[in-house]
């Protein structure tokens, strides 16, 4: 777990993202929430790498994440938006084959990050996926996808093109809105390993200027490794997650809604950090 006045600081961040109606200070709140949890875990990397101790007592663990119930139609786009959220975090997923639950292997701290990130946005996520259809936009787009007509020598395969339905229409807009908001969280961590790794080369300038690794570069690196390395030993997964389902059709309307309900999204929290845990009711 991490410190509770550090998960407290970024629980206010997320909670001012939440509560701002402007979209650019909701932007600034929840790239300040990135940032910090990206400085705490770095901070802890570099710690670990100067005390055997703590490296010997913390390290990498496995938790189960519940997605949502079995039959539930959309769950691969929820699991979408957990690995989006996972990759900014340093955390790696397996995922159900029937996407009901995710198995995070990490840091306990990355991990949980992850967990209160994901209870926020999935709350948004459907909301505004739910306002879309509710606005009925999606009934003037068209979806397509491939298929393959005849058998034999006569097969061929064509862009078969019909009016969007409800279900494709949601599909579509809840993947461009996880795809957004993997690519805001990014953004934001490499801002704050940027500047880490500047601030420690200024706290600490190599000697030798052959040296082109910093301390904290070189715990990244270790870290990188050992969560690589716990996930060797602990995953069975076989196969490869896609997010997608091109059988759903392809619709570009409502992956443009579902893009700019992702830059809308407020990074806060409906629950605080340590709350409940669950998938999503309803």
């Amino acid at each position: 777990m991490r410190d509770d006045k550090l998960l407290t600081r970024i629980a206010g961040l997320l909670r001012q993202a939440e509560n701002t109606d402007n979209p650019h200070e909701a932007e600034t709140f929840m790239q300040a929430a990135q940032r910090l949890a990206t400085a705490s875990s770095i901070d802890l990397a570099v710690a670990r790498s100067h005390d055997p101790t703590a490296r010997a007592r913390v390290t990498p663990i496995s938790r189960q994440i519940a997605i949502g119930e079995a039959g539930k139609r959309g769950l691969k786009t929820y699991v979408q938006l957990f690995v989006a959220i996972a990759r900014a975090n340093d955390v790696t997923v397996d995922v159900a084959g029937n996407s009901t639950f995710v198995l995070a292997y990490g840091f306990d701290g990355d991990i949980d990050t992850c967990e209160a990130l994901y209870t926020s946005l999935i709350v948004q996520m459907v909301a505004a996926s739910d306002a879309y259809l509710r606005s009925g936009a999606y009934k003037s787009e068209e979806s397509a996808r491939v298929v393959t007509r005849g058998t034999g020598w006569r097969a061929r395969r064509v862009v078969e093109r019909k009016q969007l339905s409800p279900i494709t229409a949601r599909l579509n807009f809840q993947s461009a809105f996880a795809e957004r908001i993997g690519a805001r969280l990014a953004q934001a961590r490499e801002e704050a390993r940027a500047q880490a790794l500047a601030d420690d080369q200024a706290a600490d300038p190599a000697e030798d200027a052959r040296r082109s690794s910093s301390t904290a570069a070189i715990a990244l690196r270790d870290k990188e490794l050992e969560v690589s390395d716990f996930y060797r030993t602990e995953s069975t997964a076989r196969g490869t997650w896609r997010p997608s389902n091109a059988s759903a059709g392809y619709s570009e309307g409502a992956r443009r809604a579902g893009d700019r309900a992702g830059r809308r999204a407020k990074i806060g929290a409906d629950r605080e950090f340590g709350g409940a845990r669950g998938a999503l009711e309803g």
